[in-house]
């Protein structure tokens, strides 16, 4: 199961590789061997060319520093896990309040998994609102996601990944819903030191 999902999260990031980077690269070949010939025939096309080759590059860009914090946010590594929580959440498109206060830096493996099965939460929450909450207690680092959307059992996918990354650590990873009142997604990985 963790190797469907390491490959099915290889898939999606080849794909968006592929629609976005990839497009954006192409386009600026294409606009060089355009800007070559405009060169001596009309310097005002070689110069709007120069300018969507501009664009294409900072589009490029933003994709790649976009995948680059999917794989591993970089605040997750320089700040930790509440940081990279709370910017996760401002990122998403409901309301998200963090609850993190008080954590201390654990492996690498076991914030990355948190935030990765918090993130897929968010992102397959709807509703009007959500709340994140993380805390530890004596061996343990306990995570829960709820959002007041409706029950409609679309996340069943999208979550089978994180449960199964949080699985591999020796946690667990569940989904309940209650009609009326949304979905909570709760977890638990062991915190070995």
């Amino acid at each position: 199961m963790v190797a469907d999902a390491s490959d099915a999260e290889r898939r999606g990031i080849e794909r968006r590789l592929h629609d976005g980077v990839q497009q954006h690269l192409v386009a600026l070949a294409v606009n060089v061997q355009l800007v070559r010939q405009a060169m001596d025939t009309d310097l005002a096309a070689a110069h709007t060319l120069l300018d969507e080759m501009g664009h294409d590059v900072r589009e490029a860009l933003d994709g790649i520093r976009e995948l680059a914090g999917e794989i591993y946010p970089p605040l997750l590594l320089d700040r930790g896990l509440a940081e990279a929580l709370s910017a996760t959440a401002a990122a998403v498109t409901i309301p998200t309040h963090v609850v993190a206060d008080g954590l201390q830096r654990y492996p690498s493996t076991i914030e990355a998994t948190v935030h990765f099965c918090c993130r897929e939460a968010l992102r397959s929450a709807a509703g009007a609102r959500a709340t994140v909450h993380v805390w530890a207690d004596d061996d343990t680092l306990h995570f829960e996601v709820r959002d007041d959307g409706p029950t409609d059992g679309r996340d069943e996918a999208t979550l089978r990944a994180a449960s199964d990354r949080t699985e591999a650590l020796g946690g667990a990873l569940q989904v309940s819903r209650e009609p009326g009142a949304g979905r909570l997604v709760t977890g638990t990985i062991p915190v070995r030191r």
